[in-house]
């Protein structure tokens, strides 16, 4: 057990937090934005540290973020933050454009992985993506339910309302590099475009069947992006090419035909035994690639569990199961505001090589926001574990069943 004891430090918890966004940013962004002409005597430094204070307490309430953040008063105007009224904060994230945290967001990810290159890298090579050494992103969405009958702008249902965000994962890194925050009612296919537009030639992206759109996969061939996905279950086809059988449950290795609509398209279908549920079931998946082996191209499937379970992380530690604003602009800023704050403490966790989960880093920086200790000291000295930081080592259940990682 790791005995050192924290070292005392001359701002709270909070405060070194927020010291990690740089001011002249938030400055530019909020100018940029229009966020700046709006803010009188709530700044606009006041209305973020407030957000991101509601997701690293997980605050019930706008009265119970107001509140705490009142009898804090003393320690919160040594640097430059005024507490809200409950009608200001919420008049704040009703009518200020929720662009400024969004653009604030990308641009401290984008500040953080330039001041430290393998936070922006993570761990290539490591695990079952060593065999690929070029990016591979994950694509997928989450819906956060909301209060229908306050909600008009998110009718999901009759009697259901809900927001959506669909997020591109960088699996190396474990950090988002796309996400669109939007209503639910569209079909995940219909965004697939925009959330893969920024993926270049040689990588590699991999979805569910919900985000197939075979236009939109012959764009992506065509750009020189390999893609995995699962083949839909009435997908029409002819085979082509029967390539050789591989081992560890593969039926079927082909190069198939399109037909129908999409006449003509070749892609590459693998058909493999997978359990679940106790059961052995196939399961069908399709790639443009035609060189790598059936085993991987399995292998690759498998880890777009691991987007599944960066929601379960953001929805279970930060503040996205309820919400402070009923308006589409207070969602955006709560969202992107955890957002924010999943990256500040993941950068927390790769200076100081965190070695638990992020459900347990979440808990011990919020156990010490008020308290004047140096927070990477703290998360150097905290706990029994010792290695490397990994972001779903603790999640084991999350995996899909059948494609558990293998122990080693």
């Amino acid at each position: 057990m790791n005995k050192t004891t924290p070292t005392r430090a001359n701002v709270v918890v909070l405060k070194q937090i927020l010291n990690l966004i740089p001011r002249g940013m938030i400055n530019r962004h909020a100018r940029e934005t229009g966020v700046e002409d709006k803010a009188r005597t709530f700044s606009v430094l006041s209305h973020l540290s407030a957000m991101l204070f509601a997701q690293l307490s997980h605050a019930i309430g706008l009265n119970d973020v107001c509140d705490w953040l009142r009898l804090k008063a003393g320690v919160l105007s040594r640097f430059g933050v005024t507490p809200p009224a409950r009608n200001t904060l919420s008049n704040a994230n009703k009518e200020r454009s929720a662009d400024f945290i969004e653009k604030l967001f990308w641009s401290v990810m984008g500040h953080l992985q330039h001041a430290c290159p393998d936070f922006a890298t993570g761990r290539k090579g490591k695990g079952s993506l060593r065999r690929f050494k070029v990016r591979i992103h994950a694509v997928d969405s989450t819906v956060m339910q909301l209060v229908a009958n306050c909600m008009d702008w998110a009718k999901h249902r009759r009697r259901k309302a809900a927001a959506k965000m669909h997020l591109r994962l960088d699996l190396h890194s474990f950090l988002p590099s796309f996400a669109i925050v939007d209503t639910a009612g569209q079909h995940d296919n219909k965004r697939a475009r925009e959330v893969c537009a920024g993926i270049n030639p040689g990588e590699i992206v991999i979805f569910d069947k919900a985000y197939v759109d075979f236009d939109h996969l012959f764009d992506l061939d065509w750009r020189g992006v390999w893609w995995v996905t699962r083949a839909k279950d009435k997908m029409k086809y002819r085979a082509v090419k029967n390539l050789s059988k591989g081992k560890d449950g593969i039926i079927k290795d082909q190069i198939v035909t399109l037909t129908g609509r999409k006449n003509g398209m070749r892609v590459r279908r693998v058909e493999a035994w997978v359990e679940v549920d106790g059961r052995l079931e196939t399961m069908v998946f399709i790639t443009n690639n035609l060189s790598w082996s059936p085993q991987s191209v399995c292998d690759l499937y498998r880890r777009r569990w691991d987007i599944e379970v960066f929601f379960k992380q953001v929805k279970q530690s930060l503040k996205l199961s309820s919400f402070l604003g009923h308006s589409a602009n207070a969602v955006r800023w709560q969202v992107y505001a955890a957002l924010l704050v999943y990256v500040l403490l993941r950068f927390q966790a790769h200076l100081s090589n965190w070695g638990h989960s992020f459900t347990r880093l979440f808990a011990v920086t919020r156990s010490a926001l008020w308290e004047r200790l140096d927070l990477l000291a703290l998360l150097k000295s905290y706990g029994t574990a010792s290695g490397r930081f990994r972001v779903i080592g603790a999640l084991n259940d999350a995996w899909l069943p059948g494609f558990a990682p293998a122990k080693t």
